[in-house]
């Protein structure tokens, strides 16, 4: 009986006595040792029938199905537990990773952006702005010189002359004996030789007033150089201001005074006469009148020498002056004097109680006639008095406004004197 629990020999299979040794205590392992031994066993088995499940998963799904249910119910019931478990984490972990990965990034509110706030610009100072004297657009510095008067000569011996030109207004009427006389007021245009500078009369005076200029004249009447002094005109005198007046040789006296603007200014500034406070005529925008409805003008101001016609020029909007029969040219440049605007007033005339010089009531009202744009509107002249400018209206009382550019006034004794044509 003994014998029975003896190690055996070794058999001439070859196999080792030991582990012979081992088979046999494994035989007598409790039960509960057998069972965890075959869990071990059956998880190493798994192993083996996943990996190769997961070979011919791709090949034949159903087989893959069929392999795994199963896999499933060769389980021991610790097993589907542990299985069960491990499963629904795997699960609960995958869903969390798609809801990380897809969860929509929360962007965050964008910080104010300051706004600059925009400066206002001033708008750019214009360069040029309407000249005060003849409403042509000149730098604005221009307005803030003075205005100066020259009288001009115009007897035969006086022609042709310098400098007319370039004035901005000219008034012409009788000085005496019919012979004529031009009262020439500069601003904007300033040119080196002006002449033939003759005497003042009143109703010049009154007329320069209206601009606050200054008057450069070589003495005047009894009466105008009184008036000078009782009305405080600013004088240019060149019987006491010689410094800006020559005296040329290429002409006799009294037909050889000349002047510049430039020296004038001078003189001015010296005796403090730097601005002038004045109103402009009322000005307007060109607007040439097609087919032209007064094209030949003719003033019959004292006689043949001194008669006035002008003839209209379409191409440049101008009045072409001739007298005495002749273009009433420059001396200088030999270019005829084309004004843009030209008035006809109709003022009583008659004679100083000297019986020399000529008399005309120029404060008050008259006909007028504004030539412009190759037509002509009929109105009316009003002054009120020697520092008033003149108001130009046409026969509903409107202000007539004129062209821009030189402004030719011509004084007529009656209407009769005034005649034009298309």
């Amino acid at each position: 009986m003994v014998d029975n629990f003896l190690p055996p020999k070794a058999t001439s299979s070859g196999v080792d006595s030991d582990k012979e040794i081992e088979i046999s205590e494994q035989s007598f392992a409790p039960p509960e040792a057998v069972a965890e031994q075959e869990d071990i066993i059956d998880m190493t088995n798994d192993s083996a029938l996943t990996d190769d499940d997961a070979k011919h998963a791709n090949k034949n799904p159903s087989n893959f199905i069929a392999n795994l249910k199963g896999w499933w119910q060769n389980r021991t019931k610790k097993q589907r537990i542990i299985g069960a478990v491990a499963g629904a984490i795997v699960i609960l972990l995958v869903i969390g990773g798609l809801l990380v990965f897809h969860k929509k990034p929360v962007q965050k509110a964008a910080a104010p952006v300051a706004v600059k706030k925009e400066e206002k610009q001033e708008p750019p100072k214009p360069t040029t702005e309407a000249s005060h004297l003849t409403g042509v657009q000149v730098p604005p510095e221009f307005n803030q010189l003075p205005v100066t008067g020259i009288m001009i000569e115009n007897s035969p011996d006086a022609r042709p002359q310098s400098g007319l030109k370039d004035a901005g207004v000219v008034f012409e009427a009788v000085a005496e004996g019919g012979i004529t006389r031009f009262l020439t007021l500069f601003q904007e245009a300033q040119p080196d030789y002006v002449g033939p500078v003759r005497s003042a009369r009143p109703y010049y005076l009154q007329w320069l007033q209206g601009f606050d200029a200054a008057i450069a004249h070589v003495g005047g009447s009894g009466e105008a150089l009184n008036n000078i002094k009782t009305e405080g005109i600013k004088d240019l005198d060149q019987f006491y201001n010689g410094s800006p007046y020559q005296r040329i040789t290429a002409r006799y006296a009294p037909h050889n005074v000349y002047t510049s603007l430039g020296g004038l200014l001078a003189l001015e500034k010296t005796k403090g006469y730097t601005s002038s406070n004045f109103t402009g005529f009322t000005r307007k925008t060109e607007k040439p009148v097609v087919p032209p409805t007064a094209k030949s003008i003719d003033f019959a101001i004292s006689g043949p020498l001194y008669n006035v016609h002008y003839d209209y020029d379409p191409n440049n909007v101008n009045y072409k002056r001739s007298e005495g029969g002749k273009p009433h040219t420059d001396e200088r440049s030999g270019q005829q004097l084309s004004p843009k605007v030209v008035i006809a007033l109709v003022m009583p005339q008659g004679i100083e109680p000297d019986g020399i010089h000529t008399t005309y009531n120029t404060i008050g009202t008259g006909k007028a006639y504004v030539f412009q744009d190759g037509t002509v509107t009929e109105g009316n002249w009003s002054k009120g008095s020697n520092k008033e400018q003149f108001r130009f209206t046409d026969s509903t009382g409107a202000v007539i406004g004129l062209d821009p550019g030189q402004t030719w006034i011509s004084v007529v004794g009656s209407a009769s004197n005034v005649s034009y044509k298309p």
